[in-house]
């Protein structure tokens, strides 16, 4: 069990670090042309596409990778515990 806990924290990060490159690319080029800003974006939008619906941006600013952000971060925390 401790095992399969691991494996699905360290899934959780490293998507998280996929959300982060997604919002760095966001600010540097808001037209995907990279390959690493596609592949972001590929991965990242299923779970950032009905949270932008139900949250719509303020001011401007898309506040759903946050969201996303603060969840798995619960979501890491009650995994960890599951040890």
């Amino acid at each position: 069990m401790g095992a399969v806990v691991q494996i699905l924290v360290f899934l959780v990060q490293v998507f998280l670090i996929i959300v982060l490159i997604r919002v760095v690319f966001s600010f540097v080029s808001p037209f995907p042309t990279n390959p690493v800003s596609r592949f972001a974006w590929r991965v990242t939008e299923p779970v950032l596409a009905p949270i932008r619906r139900i949250l719509p941006p303020m001011s401007g600013i898309d506040l759903s990778p946050l969201v996303v952000w603060v969840a798995a971060i619960i979501l890491i925390n009650v995994l960890s515990s599951l040890r």
